[in-house]
């Protein structure tokens, strides 16, 4: 299955981000005024970019990435013009297979939601000193999991995978389903007969391990670790061991640090993909990413809207007796205020609501005095 990570450019000049597991027909919902929320007042709509993920998280954090960039870099996203894009930004989206033909706008970007003008971008993120960490996977046995090692890596912006020895050999066509489309990574991996070859052009060594196997090394976590490799001016290199058994004491024995994740001491078990992603997720917290997408929520109703509703509630609360005994009605009425305040109550679910309280209003039975 397919889904999509779309822009859209409103008759006001504002922007809409959005996702969808069928292009065509969410573009009609928009045109028509069937999506409830930014476009509906906004319409016509004309669809600037799109692209295509195998998964809906993928569309997810795409479309949420592209929402954050300023005009610039939108516009150069528009125009499918790379460079420019290259230029605004250290690390450029994608660049999406040409689909459809639009003219770009010049009229100022705003958030999806709150439909505000766009605020200038944020300071860029202070380049590390140090280059990312080289990923080397010491005798990786199945292909799956360097496939998994690679899509863990490329999630959190790390692309350069080295092999010593996998024991089934390179390349593994097993690989590549398992990577899920990070086929970079596994495209530029190199091979090593060897980790002293491996690790040759770098400065600092860490080794992944729950064990300390008899070599005496500094021991820090992977946050630590984070820390030190943004610091180092020289190239790093991560160990991580085979599957079956880890790194062996010789394998240590190479690195200055060891990296051991604080884990559970009765199973202190991690799979490959498992150990990669910890690290490589403590590197990338330094580094600018997206940010994992807020949720999708209709706007908040205006106050005037709630308030007709406490107030329709309210009312057939008191024609039903419910305020009792009468010292307490002001608590009461206190607390489902400040219930029905707390959601955020979109136009629509105020609609509903109401809807609701008059059908029970007109289906009422005459009242029987109150049991005390």
């Amino acid at each position: 299955m397919t889904f999509w990570a779309y822009i859209l450019r409103c008759n006001d000049g504002s922007y809409y981000t959005g996702h969808t597991d069928n292009l065509e027909h969410r573009i009609g919902q928009h045109q028509a005024g069937e999506v409830e929320g930014y476009t509906h007042s906004r319409r016509p709509v004309t669809l600037m970019w799109s692209q295509d993920f195998p998964s809906r998280i993928e569309a997810l954090e795409a479309g949420h990435q592209v929402k954050d960039w300023s005009r610039k870099k939108k516009e150069a996203l528009f125009r499918s013009d790379w460079a420019a894009l290259s230029a605004a930004a250290k690390k450029p989206f994608p660049a999406p297979a040409p689909r459809y033909a639009v003219p770009t706008s010049s009229t100022a970007t705003r958030d999806e939601r709150a439909g505000e003008t766009d605020l200038p971008a944020p300071a860029p993120v202070a380049p590390s000193p140090s280059p990312p960490p080289v990923i080397v996977l010491v005798r990786p046995q199945l292909g799956e999991n360097i496939g998994k090692a690679a899509r863990a890596m490329l999630n959190f912006g790390l692309t350069e995978m080295r092999l010593v020895t996998p024991r089934d050999g390179w390349p593994n066509p097993s690989a590549g389903p398992a990577a899920s489309g990070a086929d970079i990574v596994l495209e530029q991996a190199q091979v090593f007969d060897s980790v002293a070859e491996a690790v040759a052009d770098c400065t600092q060594v860490y080794a992944t391990t729950v064990r300390k196997r008899g070599v005496t090394k500094p021991v820090i976590t992977p946050d630590a670790a984070a820390t030190a490799i943004h610091s180092s001016a020289g190239r790093t290199a991560i160990l991580f061991g085979p599957e079956r058994s880890g790194l062996e004491t010789d394998d240590v024995a190479l690195a200055r640090t060891i990296i051991t994740v604080p884990i559970n001491a009765e199973f202190g078990s991690l799979n490959l993909a498992q150990a990669v992603i910890l690290v490589a997720y403590e590197w990338s917290k330094r580094i600018a990413l997206a940010s994992p997408p807020e949720t999708d929520l209709p706007e908040p109703a205006p106050q005037e809207e709630l308030e007709g509703m406490i107030l329709q509630l309210d009312a057939m609360l008191e024609d039903a007796n419910f305020f009792f005994p009468p010292d307490r009605t002001p608590v009461t009425r206190r607390t489902l205020r400040t219930l029905l305040t707390k959601p955020g109550w979109s136009s629509q679910e105020v609609r509903t609501l109401r809807g609701v309280l008059s059908a029970l209003a007109g289906a009422k039975r005459p009242k029987t005095p109150r049991q005390r």
